[in-house]
């Protein structure tokens, strides 16, 4: 009898539960992160866009991670929020190499920003007197240019590497979306050096960057407890620690589901770490450095009373026009 491999044209995705309304409740509580964290990035955006006091460097690189958050989260959760509702948990093989190209590329240039970020830090309070020469504008462009060339050669080599391979057994993707590690599992064909080099990339990647972020707080926290006034090192850890927080999160979940083995049976722990890597960074982000951040405050109120103005200047013009 003839042995017949049928390739794998399309993959099913692993849902949170397959009970209806655990479903919807998982729908409802996806729906609200991702308009929190729409909501949240975007004012950031507009806000570091508009207002000329956050022209700063730090605030362009916030905009920048602010825009990046927004497309990182929206290759993953709009497309569960649909699988819940529609109970359709099937994705076509052009769209699982779709999204995997881009949760790669959105993951290693928020990392690189990440590391951006720490040396503007860095900068900031290490060498204050030439932070305006270190992170002039053209500078920080280029740090923001090569953050988004790492993550497309990170994204193309990587999913390159894993759709080299043949899948021809079972389509039933242990994740709520295209994985790497999980994909590989499926892999029919040999996969050794598809899998060292997907794993070399990403965690070379993660390491270099480990190190300069782990290099520039050494460096910053030296300098700040040698600050004479409580006030001037309150003021240095406040805008240190949410960022040290942020990264702390996103590398260690990102690195735990890339280097853990991939479980044999469903986990809903495989499933509760990829959340904390791909969903939550993009929802904390603007509350962690919205609400630390003095600037980004006044800067919200002083919108809220100009779109106000404006408003109630429509107002009176719309009431004393004269009628024809």
């Amino acid at each position: 009898m003839t042995n017949v491999t049928m390739l794998t044209t399309e993959f099913i995705l692993q849902g949170f539960s397959d009970i209806w309304e655990h479903q919807i409740l998982h729908a409802v509580l996806f729906i609200l992160i991702y308009l929190i964290a729409l909501v949240g990035n975007l004012l950031i955006v507009l806000l570091t866009t508009l207002d000329q006091h956050l022209h700063s460097p730090m605030h362009f690189f916030l905009r920048t991670l602010s825009f990046l958050d927004v497309c990182f989260i929206s290759v993953t959760v709009p497309k569960a929020i649909t699988q819940s509702l529609t109970q359709n948990s099937s994705i076509s093989f052009l769209g699982c190499i779709a999204q995997v190209f881009l949760v790669v590329l959105f993951a290693c240039t928020e990392l690189a920003l990440l590391t951006v970020m720490s040396y503007d830090r860095y900068a900031a309070i290490c060498q204050p007197l030439h932070y305006q020469l270190i992170m002039r504008k053209g500078a920080c462009e280029q740090m923001v240019a090569a953050s988004w060339l790492s993550g497309i050669v990170s994204g193309f080599l990587n999913t390159t590497a894993t759709f080299s391979l043949s899948f021809c057994g079972s389509n039933f993707v242990h994740q709520f979306f295209c994985e790497i590690p999980s994909l590989l599992k499926l892999a029919c064909s040999e996969k050794f050096l598809a899998e060292f080099a997907a794993i070399i990339i990403t965690t070379s990647l993660g390491i270099m960057c480990f190190i300069c972020i782990l290099v520039s707080y050494i460096h910053i926290f030296s300098t700040v407890l040698r600050i004479p006034s409580v006030e001037g090192r309150s003021k240095a850890f406040s805008t240190c620690i949410p960022h040290l927080l942020v990264v702390t999160i996103f590398l260690n979940t990102g690195s735990i589901a890339y280097l853990k083995p991939v479980p044999k049976s469903p986990s809903i722990w495989s499933l509760m770490v990829s959340v904390f890597y791909t969903v939550v960074p993009p929802t904390l982000n603007p509350i962690i450095y919205s609400l630390k951040n003095k600037d980004m405050k006044s800067a919200f109120w002083r919108m809220l009373r100009k779109t106000a103005f404006i408003f109630s200047n429509k107002i009176t013009i719309v009431k004393i026009a004269p009628k024809v």
